[in-house]
């Protein structure tokens, strides 16, 4: 702080307010270094499930509806009638909490084949339905 002294009037008081400036650029460029940028917290290892015993649940609750060139149609290699398939998928996801099936066709069937089993599918209250092509089918 600096006082003005002498003068006509008496003594003056002026503040300097430059070193205060300073002062209060200088803590807010140490609370800023100060601080933490990226929270984060402690390091865990997540349990990690059985890949095999995974694979085989899978497999085993996936469901996929076929048809073939001869309008055959089976659900996990069992023929189904197409009269029977809405009932039989009724059946099927009574205990299930997720309605997810496949439907794999021909390649040489009409898109109407293969909607007609997704409308069936779809009355029987399946939630998500998905197409398998051969590139699906082979990984790609």
């Amino acid at each position: 702080m600096a006082m003005a002294v002498g003068g006509k009037k008496g003594a003056m008081g002026d503040i300097n307010v430059t070193p205060l400036i300073d002062v209060l650029l200088v803590l807010i460029i140490i609370f800023m270094v100060i601080t933490p940028r990226t929270p984060h917290g402690l390091d865990a290892l997540v349990p990690q499930p059985n890949k095999d015993k995974q694979n085989e649940d899978v497999i085993n609750r996936t469901i996929v509806v076929t048809m073939d060139a001869g309008r055959q149609i089976a659900i996990n290699q069992q023929p189904v009638d197409i009269r029977s398939l809405g009932d039989r998928l009724i059946d099927i996801f009574k205990t299930r909490n997720d309605r997810i099936i496949f439907v794999k066709g021909d390649p040489t069937l009409t898109f109407g084949d293969i909607a007609r089993i997704i409308d069936i599918a779809k009355g029987a209250g399946i939630d998500k339905i998905g197409l398998m092509t051969a590139a699906v089918e082979s990984g790609h």
